[in-house]
């Protein structure tokens, strides 16, 4: 998303002192900006409205609501800048880490719906880094029926959008709306110049 205001949320959230509680402010407020983007093919339908004056058509999302998904935990500090926006939106969560000894991505924790045939869904991830937790819970929601998944992410990194690419690329259904794309993964797959550990820097150290 190409506009000064998030340039500039971006670069304070970069700075290593900036505190927890102003990162949290500064993700909150992204999120939102981020948001009026992901949001601007929302399904709607018409409706009838009276106003003190005269009736007119307005509009109204369409039936069944968006569903918005934050990947624990760093998902977590998005969630409010996006309800703010879209506060009729139903709400679901995934939780998924990286098996150490397999190296695949467990599902650990979630609470969506069943069946998610005709949803409009919007997932929350600050970081796409090798793009390895985002690519199955995209499998996850599409294997649910989900029928459009948006990614909200802060920065991304080229290797992990490319894998991304690589997983769901056939997908016209699977829409990215990133704050910064990076410049590359180092050694350690962390985000180059990227933000650090979004969630430690959101909530601290404790895990």
């Amino acid at each position: 998303m190409d506009h000064p205001l998030v340039a500039h949320k971006v670069s304070v959230l970069r700075d290593k002192t900036t505190p927890s509680p102003v990162f949290r402010q500064l993700t909150d407020e992204l999120v939102t900006l981020l948001a009026y983007e992901a949001t601007r093919e929302v399904r709607t339908v018409e409706v009838e409205v009276e106003t003190p004056v005269a009736t007119t058509t307005g509009t109204a999302f369409a039936k069944p609501t968006p569903l918005v998904v934050p990947i624990l935990r760093a998902g977590l500090g998005m969630l409010e800048g996006m309800t703010r926006l879209v506060p009729t939106a139903e709400v679901g969560f995934l939780g998924m880490a990286r098996d150490e000894e397999t190296l695949n991505i467990v599902t650990y924790a979630e609470r969506l719906p069943a069946d998610l045939t005709g949803r409009q869904v919007f997932v929350l991830d600050p970081m796409l880094a090798t793009g390895g937790t985002l690519i199955e819970a995209i499998k996850f929601l599409f294997d649910r029926g989900a029928d459009e998944v948006t990614c909200i992410c802060l920065i991304a990194a080229p290797e992990g959008l490319q894998r991304l690419k690589d997983a769901h690329g056939g997908v016209e259904r699977l829409h990215v709306v990133l704050a910064s794309l990076d410049e590359r993964l180092d050694e350690k797959a962390y985000i180059v110049p990227g933000l650090g550990d979004a969630g430690d820097r959101l909530y601290g150290l404790a895990h």
